[in-house]
């Protein structure tokens, strides 16, 4: 830690750096930063910085408000975009108390204590999620730059400089990209990021939606992560890949296995599936969240694992020829609106039980779920993921392993939270009940 802190004062010297911004995320996953000036970079790394924490989302209460950041020193980046006259480097903070303690609303702290369970039992848990998005002319209505589809090839020349200039930006702040392209919907992209261990890659989506609006912004477009923006169109989400490492093996690989998997792999896909209702409401936060999970645009609904199945919930990819390491499962409901702290938390924790409590796995779904009729899929056990952030609530309201693995300070402030946006929206008179009732009820 010491050499990391050094790194960043020398750093901060050497490139000149005027500002450096402290980022952190209240409860939902929206970032927050404030600055300061080079002068206080060393008191900040030893001491932290006292801010007004009853005014972020979630966290403290006014009689208490004083809290307190403390940058971690190993992800101290400079922003690509910054005046030359003034350069900007980022730091992300965890919170803490005044008397130091963790803060337990804080959603950094909540995925390393889940991470520390994980290694407490020998694991690392690695993450590398697909990050789908689209790009509007403004923020105000889903009007596409393109309509391309998947793969295909555009020949504009700001859609192809966004994308160009988003993943320079993020290699330039130490952030890998594995592949990129247009996706399914009108002006829709993706990019993926390589794995890294859950923490770096939490912070990594979190500077990569920050990367992406900025690029766009720069450019005169808006970026959006909302899950389903075109009604009748494919909405975005965030598969994510995951592995459970012991030292420098794979713990999912089993070379003598059928399907390649071993023990641990299987219960930690019984984990994910026993327990997918129970965390939804943390991986597919928002009343938006539920138009993407729909059978008709290839989001998955269902509750079952396959390998090459895209239809299931839970895939495992075929990996190369002597690439046994790359051995992972890919979870498929997330959506790139989740705060990923959480998200990471919740889906460890519920991977981790059934490694645990030594799950079985059902067998695999071979045939395209979404073709089955619902007798069908109850007598292959086969349930739904919850239609609507209501119902994600109440699964999740009952579930003492999301209550576990949030906590009790978060996991009450979600509750409360999602309810009422849940009661907000329910109230809502839309476009589509104003065309399709006024004139004739």
């Amino acid at each position: 830690m010491q050499a990391q802190t050094d790194y960043v004062l020398r750093t901060v010297e050497e490139r000149g750096v005027r500002f450096v911004r402290l980022w952190f995320t209240d409860v939902l996953g929206f970032l927050k930063s404030f600055e300061i000036t080079p002068a206080e970079i060393d008191v900040a790394l030893e001491e932290g910085m006292t801010f007004d924490g009853s005014a972020i989302e979630g966290y403290s209460r006014v009689q208490e408000s004083d809290m307190l950041l403390m940058p971690d020193a190993g992800t101290f980046e400079i922003v690509p975009w910054h005046d030359e006259e003034a350069p900007t480097a980022r730091i992300f903070c965890d919170v803490h108390h005044v008397s130091t303690e963790p803060f337990d609303g804080d959603p950094r702290f909540v995925l390393k204590r889940n991470l520390e369970r994980a290694r407490e039992r020998g694991f690392t848990f690695y993450a590398g999620p697909e990050m789908e998005f689209f790009y509007f002319r403004s923020s105000s209505e889903p009007d596409p730059l393109d309509h391309a589809g998947f793969f295909d090839l555009t020949q504009m020349d700001t859609v192809s400089n966004l994308r160009k200039n988003t993943i320079l930006a993020l290699e330039a702040m130490g952030i890998p990209v594995e592949y990129s392209h247009h996706e399914l919907g009108p002006s829709q992209h993706e990019i993926d990021l390589r794995y890294t261990d859950a923490l770096a890659m939490a912070d990594n989506v979190m500077t990569f939606r920050h990367v992406v609006r900025k690029v766009a912004q720069d450019l005169g477009v808006h970026a959006t992560f909302m899950p389903k923006p075109i009604a009748g169109d494919f909405g975005s989400g965030m598969h994510t890949h995951l592995s459970l490492f012991e030292g420098d093996v794979n713990a999912f690989h089993d070379p003598g296995d059928e399907y390649g998997l071993s023990k641990v792999g299987k219960c930690f896909i019984a984990g994910l599936l026993t327990h997918a209702r129970e965390i939804t409401a943390v991986t597919n936060q928002w009343v938006n969240s539920y138009k993407r999970l729909s059978v008709r645009y290839e989001a998955p609904v269902y509750v079952c694992w396959a390998r090459n199945n895209r239809s299931a919930l839970v895939r495992v990819p075929v990996h190369k020829k002597g690439k046994e390491s790359s051995t992972r499962i890919e979870f498929r409901s997330p959506d790139p609106a989740c705060n990923p702290y959480l998200a990471f938390s919740v889906i460890l924790a519920a991977g981790l039980k059934g490694v645990e409590e030594g799950y079985d796995l059902a067998p695999e779904a071979t045939n395209n779920i979404f073709e089955l009729t619902p007798e069908e899929r109850a007598a292959e056990g086969i349930t739904e993921l919850p239609q609507s952030l209501g119902e994600a609530i109440d699964v999740m309201e009952e579930s003492e392993l999301v209550a576990e693995a949030l906590g009790e300070h978060l996991f009450g402030y979600f509750i409360r939270n999602k309810r009422d946006e849940w009661a907000e929206y329910r109230a809502q008179v839309t476009p589509w009940e104003i065309e399709r009732y006024l004139g004739s009820l």
